[in-house]
């Protein structure tokens, strides 16, 4: 029942990809028209402008971009108008810092290493941390942002030499079950909201 609750969240973000609110879907989601309670009384982010995004908090739908049709309270009637890169929604990265530890299944090193992060999306996360770690090893990384903590199996995408002996990590996350998926999802949708810019001035463009 989670699950099916689960699939009916989105976030909402403007034509530019930022974040503006989460909504609920009611109603069914393959008509031309959509039907969206905005929750936590931020419609009125969401109203001011004409196209917005969705994006929904299950692995299962691509995201959608939609033109805001009418508003009533707090819900408002959406037109679809193109389905868009699935990869948009892996790719969402947010700025985050937390110290955390990784651990070795491929690499030669023993025990657990302390790293920090730089940023974290729902596909993977950038942390700055020692020598040794190479290209294509396999490791896992606790992820203390999710509502619970998780322990996620990562590969090591790029490295980049630093000053002072610290090198840049790029890792994806491999072999995520669904409810992981979710799990991530919701850490990097909730830090992109409460990360959102709080000046009126950011959706100019899309004013009349």
């Amino acid at each position: 029942m989670s699950e099916r609750q689960e699939e009916r969240l989105y976030l909402l973000l403007d034509s530019v990809n930022n974040p503006l609110a989460r909504g609920k879907m009611e109603g069914p989601a393959n008509g031309n028209i959509l039907q969206m309670l905005v929750l936590d009384n931020d419609v009125e982010k969401v109203a001011k402008h004409e196209v917005i995004v969705l994006m929904s908090m299950s692995g299962s739908e691509a995201p959608l971009q939609c033109r805001i049709v009418r508003q009533r309270g707090d819900r408002v009637a959406l037109e679809k108008i193109a389905s868009l890169d699935p990869d948009l929604r892996r790719n969402l990265r947010v700025p985050i810092k937390f110290d955390t530890f990784i651990y070795p299944i491929t690499g030669r090193w023993r025990g657990r290493r302390a790293v920090q992060s730089i940023d974290l999306s729902c596909g993977g996360v950038a942390f700055y941390g020692d020598d040794g770690l190479e290209v294509g090893e396999k490791m896992e990384m606790v992820i203390p942002v999710t509502e619970e903590p998780v322990i996620l199996r990562c590969q090591i995408l790029r490295k980049q030499e630093l000053r002072n002996d610290k090198l840049l990590y790029a890792i994806k996350f491999v072999d995520m079950c669904e409810d992981e998926e979710v799990t991530v999802r919701e850490a990097v949708f909730s830090i992109q909201l409460e990360n959102r810019p709080h000046a009126a001035g950011d959706d100019r463009e899309e004013q009349r």
